[in-house]
């Protein structure tokens, strides 16, 4: 019997049409656009100007704490200006916007494609490598990956596990990264086991992805401690608590993180930028986005520039459709529409869905009928309903009380609700008020 996590969950349709589309290179467009927050902790600091020329690889904002990341240039040209543009948040941020003048490498960048396997650095030295390459986690919550790797004093980790489950509906870049780059994945996945000390490593799979189970299984048996475990397809096993209880059967206690049970959770696509930059001395500059939807006629996994405009991924994919009614950031679970489709794309950028009118409009919100769904399916054990009602009442020491920050944003909730009732928008307001009065008090 599969295994999968204990608690919750939902299993909405996949939708998987960019399944089994090669990685096609994206042109580099004639200008970038690369903010300097694109993780999450303090934004990084710019150490160019305009008018400074650039090249691909080259460091142009450094972080400015343990819980931030460098930034690198896309691309090589003349920095235009540093200013604010609108992100994919809808708010404008700051960033450095580079006219695109060739396509030259910084000279330490390895460009060969051959496979390296001697991991010569240390632990130590694979950490402060993996900071200085500007890594983040490539899952969506883009946390600074040398952060994770720097075990605190008094923890102890004894198994990695990888998350290659991309449970999002829609999304395929990480199936189809293994895929591809499996042998990379393997080599990188010993690279962190190194920094981590480990020497037991775990990639879980879903089960609706068995090429790529078949394919990593046959790999990981020339490689010691790296297991593979196909996982029953249940959303949102991608989470780091579901699937450290799926493939481990811990749990993470309230409040806590992975390492609290000995577990350090990375994303595949983030092992495989470990593999460029230890490797290959590449910073991480791009990246594997899935452009697709139900109307979208060339569904395509594409490996992006960072800054490049959402526009001219959708334009490689067929164009927008007609019948268009929202692009989304991301998946249709967790991700965000977007306010224009001149946003660029970021280190954290899995996908772009494009809805057509039909499906992208919410339902009218009813009066909650106490059916309990949303309980039931919540993956955190948390009651969604009354979540949404503190908040929506700015009952902010109840909704403390209750556990909101708990709540992991997956959507199952508002996805199973009956009465359309708009759950998960509340419970993520009420998040920012309690973390706020938190850290208020924390100070």
């Amino acid at each position: 019997m599969l295994k999968t996590f204990s608690l919750g969950g939902v299993h909405p349709a996949e939708n998987k049409f960019s399944a089994g589309k090669k990685i096609e290179t994206l042109p580099v467009p004639e200008q970038v656009s690369v903010p300097i927050a694109q993780h999450i902790g303090a934004p990084s600091e710019p150490v160019v100007k305009k008018g400074d020329e650039v090249k691909v690889g080259q460091l142009i904002a450094k972080s400015t704490g343990f819980v931030s990341t460098n930034i690198h240039s896309p691309v090589s040209g003349k920095v235009f200006k540093v200013d604010d543009i609108l992100d994919a948040s809808g708010y404008k941020r700051k960033a450095i916007i580079i006219k695109v003048e060739g396509d030259e490498w910084d000279e330490n960048i390895n460009r060969n494609a051959d496979l390296v396997t001697d991991i010569t650095l240390s632990k130590e030295e694979i950490v402060k490598k993996v900071g200085e390459a500007g890594i983040v986690g490539l899952g969506g919550a883009t946390f600074p990956a040398h952060v994770k790797l720097s075990v605190p004093p008094g923890k102890t980790c004894d198994v990695l596990i990888l998350n290659a489950v991309e449970c999002e509906p829609y999304l395929t870049s990480d199936h189809q990264l293994m895929m591809e780059k499996g042998e990379e994945i393997m080599v990188g996945t010993q690279i962190l086991m190194k920094a981590l000390d480990v020497t037991k490593a775990i990639i879980g799979i879903e089960n609706n992805k068995k090429d790529a189970i078949d394919h990593m299984s046959n790999l990981a048996q020339k490689y010691d401690g790296i297991t593979i475990e196909a996982l029953k397809v249940q959303y949102p096993q991608g989470g780091e608590k579901q699937l450290i209880d799926a493939c481990i059967q811990r749990q993470i206690p309230s409040g806590k993180l992975p390492i609290e049970v000995g577990a350090v959770v990375q994303n595949v696509g983030t092992t495989y930028a470990v593999y460029e930059a230890v490797q290959k001395n590449k910073p991480l500059f791009e990246r594997i986005v899935t452009v697709t939807g139900k109307s979208v006629s060339k569904p395509s996994n594409f490996l992006t520039r960072v800054g490049t405009p959402v526009s001219a991924l959708i334009n490689a994919a067929g164009g927008l459709p007609e019948d268009t009614g929202k692009v989304i950031g991301g998946g249709p679970m967790m991700g965000k529409a977007l306010s224009s489709i001149e946003v660029p794309v970021t280190k954290g950028s899995s996908g772009i869905l494009i809805m057509p009118d039909k499906i992208a409009k919410r339902g009218t919100m009813e009066p909650c009928i106490r059916c309990s769904k949303c309980v039931s399916v919540c993956p955190m054990g948390l009651s969604p309903y009354l979540l949404m009602t503190v908040s929506d009442k700015a009952i902010w020491d109840r909704a403390e009380e209750e556990k909101i920050m708990d709540c992991i944003e997956c959507g199952s909730c508002s996805y199973t609700c009956p009465a359309s009732r708009p759950l998960l928008d509340y419970i993520r307001l009420g998040k920012g008020k309690v973390g706020n009065i938190m850290r208020s008090r924390n100070k």
